[in-house]
């Protein structure tokens, strides 16, 4: 079973997705009469903590060229774990339409979470708040981030971006050369989901639903007499019904007294 290549891209699609929150924030630096002096965007780079801190610490002779600007944020992907509050069962299937219009067979997902931690750095504890104030009030605790998680399938999902915590501290160690470096550190658990492969489907999809009822439990001797028939109607009407429309039901009841019954294998009464 193992060893079939498949490759749809989820964590990756998720780690972007989570940057791209935080790529276009501000600070901005204000004069005595409140006008604005200057304006910053604030960069934004993945990479582990102690690689940023390492850059800012080995720059001591503060005349040599720059050795990064502050304030910054980088983030990463931490962690990747199973989260069994989620569990649906493992052999259910759902069909879907691909963009091709061929009929697939996908197995119900796998809920995972991937942990990431998004820090922020600074020279000044204002420029730290700035961006921490801007970032806060959109987690109460989660944010939801929709992500095109197969594309193959245009298979969509809210993924919850759940804030777990705040750490802080100033990093100031050495002589009055060595530069100072607050660091803030927001933890967050994206709860995103893991398809496998997307294989070819030999059925078709249901575009009629139809149902004899009768008078008697006894299938032998009992007749049909009342027969419901449902099937997609199109918005707008005529125009072809596919997965993920907008579309309503025709229904309809027929009504019979000739003792026929219909047979599925040659799809007639008889």
């Amino acid at each position: 079973m193992l060893g079939t290549y498949f490759y749809n891209e989820i964590i990756r699609k998720t780690i972007v997705g989570f940057g791209t929150l935080f790529n276009n924030i501000y600070i901005k630096h204000l004069n005595k009469d409140g006008s604005v002096a200057d304006e910053t965007k604030v960069g934004l780079s993945y990479g582990p903590t102690q690689k940023f801190l390492a850059k800012i610490q080995q720059q001591a002779d503060l005349s040599k060229p720059i050795a990064i600007t502050l304030p910054r944020m980088s983030f990463e992907m931490t962690g990747l774990q199973y989260d069994s509050t989620r569990k649906t069962g493992i052999t259910q299937t759902f069909r879907t339409c691909s963009k091709d219009g061929s009929v697939r067979k996908v197995y119900m997902p796998v809920p995972y979470n991937i942990i990431f931690e998004l820090s922020i750095y600074a020279k000044l504890n204002d420029d730290a708040l700035q961006i921490v104030e801007q970032i806060l009030p959109f987690f109460q605790p989660s944010f939801n981030l929709t992500i095109d998680l197969v594309d193959s399938i245009g298979e969509k999902k809210d993924v919850p971006i759940v804030m777990d915590n705040i750490d802080f501290q100033d990093d100031y160690e050495g002589d009055f050369s060595t530069r100072r470096a607050l660091i803030y550190t927001l933890r967050f658990t994206a709860k995103t989901y893991v398809f496998g492969p997307i294989a070819d489907s030999s059925d078709g999809l249901i575009r009629k639903v139809q149902v004899d009822l009768y008078t008697d439990t006894n299938t032998k001797t009992a007749k049909r007499e009342v027969r419901y028939t449902v099937t997609p109607e199109s918005i707008p009407p005529g125009s072809p019904v596919e997965p993920g429309d907008d579309f309503g039901f025709n229904e309809s009841w027929e009504f019979f007294s000739d003792s026929k019954n219909y047979s599925p294998t040659q799809q007639s009464d008889i």
